[in-house]
């Protein structure tokens, strides 16, 4: 016989995340797991085996214990103990309106604060470095010239990792004007323009690999030996084998990962004037506040260099303390 807490959280997952919020399946399974977190906490932390866990467990101690056994016993950083946070509040929130006689329970595990971290650093390349990396497969090559065309749409596209390993043949157009359909968190699809020089090397890859012909829509663009298409490690690992294969020491100490290149391309743009709204729709980020991490970034990045360039032209060293200078205590005494 299931529990109160079991049925509730498989309607949660399936029908509402799944059915109703048309959630993907990497952010459903993201929620899952934070709930399988738990379940592994309240058994061995405070005996409570799965078979009998009712919704009668779930309160705001027990949440706030699962988060402290995140931070000290699974050593999460502060990021991941909110995100998971985050995925409780959730169900919390559901569950308001499908268990209202414990409403008040739901609104002190809500009232739980998330902890505050330190603003990110978005890590990304110089057009230098991009323009670098861009040019490390040997394009004389077949393999080569899979991964050239790879970089240089993923770069070109700001996509995230998983929605390049999803892009099939049928979501590029290459006339004009030339884009790509990513469809992104939620399944929610954007268009993103193509530059002309993606467009032709998309336009030779397509032609050397016959994908170009009737038939190939739903082919993936870029696959492995077996013509599966590529997974999110598998692209990770081809970034990172031309890093350790360049001999350039300005690319070979940067720190790259696929979501470097896409902070890269919206850095870039942004540093070439590109209205921020732009940005976020190329992006596909909901909220214009998450795309503003660029701005603080350049200006950041500009303060560093102007503190390094000007660091020596205004000497405080013969300066007094204000309480050890005489004129400023008499003016401020007939104030």
């Amino acid at each position: 016989m299931a529990t109160d807490f079991a049925v509730f959280l498989r309607r949660f997952l399936t029908t509402h995340l799944a059915g109703l919020r048309g959630y993907s399946p990497n952010t459903i399974a993201s929620y899952r797991d934070t709930f399988k977190l738990l379940i592994v906490y309240l058994r061995d932390d405070q005996a409570v085996p799965p078979q009998k866990l009712t919704l009668d467990h779930i309160d705001a101690a027990a949440i706030t214990g699962f988060l402290n056994w995140l931070e000290a016993g699974r050593r999460n950083s502060v990021s991941t103990r909110n995100q998971r946070l985050a995925a409780i509040n959730s169900f919390c929130t559901w569950m308001q309106t499908e268990d209202p006689t414990r409403m008040a329970r739901y609104q002190d595990i809500l009232a739980i604060p998330a902890k505050k971290q330190p603003r990110p650093c978005v890590n990304h390349l110089t057009v230098e470095q991009t323009r670098l990396l861009l040019a490390q497969p040997d394009r004389s090559t077949r393999r080569g010239r899979r991964d050239a065309t790879l970089l240089a749409t993923l770069y070109d596209t700001a996509a995230r990792v998983q929605e390049l390993a999803d892009l099939t043949v049928r979501d590029l157009r290459l006339e004009h004007p030339a884009m790509a359909a990513l469809t992104g968190k939620g399944d929610k699809t954007r268009h993103v323009p193509l530059m002309v020089n993606t467009t032709a090397i998309l336009a030779d890859y397509l032609a050397e690999h016959r994908l170009d012909k009737p038939g190939h829509d739903d082919h993936p663009m870029f696959f492995n030996q077996h013509r599966t298409k590529l997974s999110r490690g598998g692209i990770a690992w081809i970034i990172r084998k031309y890093l350790a294969g360049t001999n350039t020491p300005r690319l070979a100490a940067a720190n790259v990962s696929p979501h470097t290149l896409r902070h890269s391309k919206a850095m870039h743009l942004y540093e070439a004037g590109v209205p921020l709204p732009y940005i976020r729709d190329i992006l596909g980020h909901v909220d214009l506040s998450t795309t503003e991490i660029y701005t603080r970034a350049s200006t950041e990045a500009k303060r560093k260099a102007l503190e390094a360039a000007y660091t020596d032209v205004i000497a405080t060293d013969d300066l007094p303390e204000w309480n050890q200078d005489p004129g400023l205590l008499d003016w401020l005494t007939t104030l």
